[in-house]
């Protein structure tokens, strides 16, 4: 990982070092073996078909409305239960790590799904920097609130900010990233610039986009889309075929770029790797 320009001095926060980053720019990453084989998405469809509300509603809405997105001199916060707090830069978050390439298949809660070569870090590394103590059960994250740069916050579809949430057992498992890129290139604004969740077993909405906020937390964060409407969508969100959407059937997905539909696997095809986190669950009513 090479960072770009830096401006300004770095400064410490509660033993923290914070610096301004202006880009991060991707020139090596780490292959891994987390990867699927199956044809990837194409850029031009991962790119041109969103869910990015804060740019708007509509598919293309955030491909078109984010061009402009600024996303230099990125700060995040940490914050909550962790022996280090304060606020870092994009460069900073990231210091020391490898960003590694990791193919992932995404599933939206909507019965579409792509597959993506992400570019990240695990979210476990990053957290262990902050030293959360022993009262952190949850990470809540934040994104950007700020209607000028990110005009759909303009309309009141949800509760803005955007916020999401993990249990820690969650955040800490070695599939969650935080993703800086993709195709490997640089995050584009409308998927999430500058950095992002990607949480690959849970539904779309669960991977938070354009992160300025870090908490850990003792008690189960609020979540957007539970607030929007607690019936649908839970704190949890795995992707699980054998529970229902309200308002559709979670059994089948499109691939974009397919014309069949085909079955949808459970926790999407990581039940493996992550089924012993929910294991005495009832994951009907822990939906």
């Amino acid at each position: 990982m090479k960072a770009g320009a830096v401006v300004g001095a770095s400064v410490f926060l509660n033993g923290l070092s914070a610096r301004a980053n202006a880009s991060v720019e991707i020139n090596k990453t780490k292959k891994t073996d987390y990867r699927v084989d199956e044809e990837l998405t194409s850029f031009e469809d991962a790119t041109r078909y969103n869910n990015f509300y804060e740019f708007g509603t509509g598919k293309s809405d955030p491909a078109r409305n984010a061009q402009n997105f600024n996303t230099d001199d990125w700060r995040i916060e940490i914050s909550g239960e962790c022996n280090k707090t304060g606020q870092v830069g994009l460069e900073e978050l990231i210091h020391g790590f490898d960003v590694e390439e990791r193919i992932y298949r995404l599933r939206c809660v909507e019965a579409w799904s792509m597959v993506i070569p992400w570019l990240g870090v695990p979210l476990a590394d990053i957290l262990k920097k902050f030293e959360p103590n022993s009262r952190a059960k949850y990470v809540a994250f934040t994104t950007l609130l700020d209607e000028n740069r990110m005009p759909g916050q303009k309309r009141p579809v949800l509760d803005w900010p955007y916020v999401e949430g993990l249990r820690m057992d969650e955040a800490m498992h070695p599939l969650t990233l935080m993703a800086v890129g993709m195709y490997g290139k640089t995050m584009p604004n409308q998927n999430g610039a500058p950095v992002r969740l990607v949480v690959p077993w849970k539904y779309g909405f669960k991977n938070i986009k354009s992160i300025v906020k870090i908490e850990f937390t003792e008690k189960q964060p609020p979540t957007t889309w539970n607030i929007a409407n607690p019936r649908e969508y839970g704190f949890y969100s795995n992707v699980n075929p054998e529970v229902s959407h309200p308002r559709w059937s979670q059994a089948r997905e499109r691939r974009i770029g397919d014309f069949f539909k085909r079955k949808t696997l459970m926790f999407n095809g990581y039940a493996d790797e992550v089924a012993s986190l929910y294991a005495g669950m009832d994951l009907k009513k822990n939906f």
